[in-house]
């Protein structure tokens, strides 16, 4: 990929789902050059460079520690892609469902639930002229409509947007996300809704004689109870994953569309700078997150909870989030035991 690595043939949506059929993802292998006549052209009428083309010239000039990181992170992408995934498949629009449009900055920005998305999206309204994002409220920052959704767009404008927006994900280590969205989602008070159609489900499922209170309620659901409903293949077959257990990969789709930043969660602050420097918005800044321990207490929540999961489910959940693993660049957790 060398220099060019952030440039990139996103696989189009072609017209018709019927010519979507014919349409063969290894295409997504054969990459023109980045700087085409949309990108070679200057952002809003000459006014400024596109994030897209600010990203380029990073990549084409005196190169920055986070424009180096970034790129090896593409290219490691591009690598464990090319590595693990045997076949490619159609991308169809409902795999675009998760990428949220941001038109007047030529943004594509695929949320991933437990992965600072709220945080995200309160940036994404504020730059649509809705107020700073600190003062943004979370039921607002998820109202749905407020955010175009580039599964929404017809097949040519979904083109246009891959080939010419900075498309940028954030990411995180899969069983720490996976430990905070049991934590907020089916322990803590405020998430009964959840516990109703999730505890309840899998209370009636997995636990012999549950009381009455908790066939009703759901709040009360066991770490290993709900491991074994993301493990049982029932639960799939049903409907897919909630997204906020659902695999990154599955929700964003990495090696069918094409990333310029991939942001981890465990360098959320340096990563969310670098895009809204990209962005050139002086007076914007990420949502500063709550000030934390000097030990990280979601890695302690995943140990803790996981230390009591016997080594075969262990094994068999890695498996499940095995790509989510491999293709962001995560270790195996030092608590496990795999082997």
């Amino acid at each position: 990929m060398g220099r060019r690595s952030c440039c990139r043939r996103r696989l189009p949506v072609v017209a018709s789902l019927g010519a979507a059929l014919l349409f063969l993802c290894a295409l997504l292998l054969l990459r023109p050059a980045f700087k085409n006549k949309a990108l070679g052209s200057s952002w809003f009428g000459g006014m400024r460079k596109s994030p897209l083309q600010l990203l380029y010239d990073l990549d084409q000039g005196q190169r920055s520690v986070m424009a180096e990181v970034h790129q090896q992170r593409r290219q490691l992408l591009h690598r464990a892609c090319s590595r693990h995934t045997r076949r490619q498949r159609l991308l169809q629009p409902e795999d675009l469902r998760h990428v949220l449009v941001d038109d007047a900055h030529g943004l594509l920005y695929c949320y991933v639930p437990k992965v600072a998305c709220t945080n995200w999206k309160r940036v994404l309204l504020a730059l649509r002229g809705r107020g700073d994002p600190g003062s943004i409220p979370a039921h607002e920052a998820h109202a749905p409509g407020l955010l175009p959704s580039l599964a929404d767009f017809a097949p040519a404008e979904v083109n246009r947007r891959l080939r010419d927006y900075l498309a940028f994900l954030f990411v995180r280590e899969p069983f720490e996300r996976l430990a905070s969205a049991y934590r907020n989602k089916l322990v803590r008070p405020h998430s009964a809704a959840f516990q109703r159609r999730y505890g309840t489900r899998i209370v009636r499922r997995l636990r012999p004689h549950a009381q009455p209170d908790a066939l009703a309620r759901g709040h009360d659901v066991r770490f290993a109870e709900f491991l074994t409903y993301l493990l049982d293949p029932r639960t799939r077959r049903q409907e897919p994953f909630n997204e906020h257990w659902e695999r990154a990969h599955a929700l964003c789709h990495p090696c069918l569309v094409r990333y310029d930043v991939v942001g981890k969660f465990e360098t959320l602050a340096d990563d969310a700078a670098f895009v809204l420097d990209l962005v050139g918005e002086p007076g914007l800044h990420f949502p500063a997150p709550p000030r934390r321990p000097e030990k990280d207490p979601t890695r302690d929540q995943a140990r803790r909870l996981f230390q009591d999961i016997s080594p075969f489910y262990q094994r068999r959940l890695f498996d499940l989030y095995k790509m989510d693993f491999l293709l962001f660049n995560y270790s195996a957790p030092s608590y496990l035991r795999l082997h």
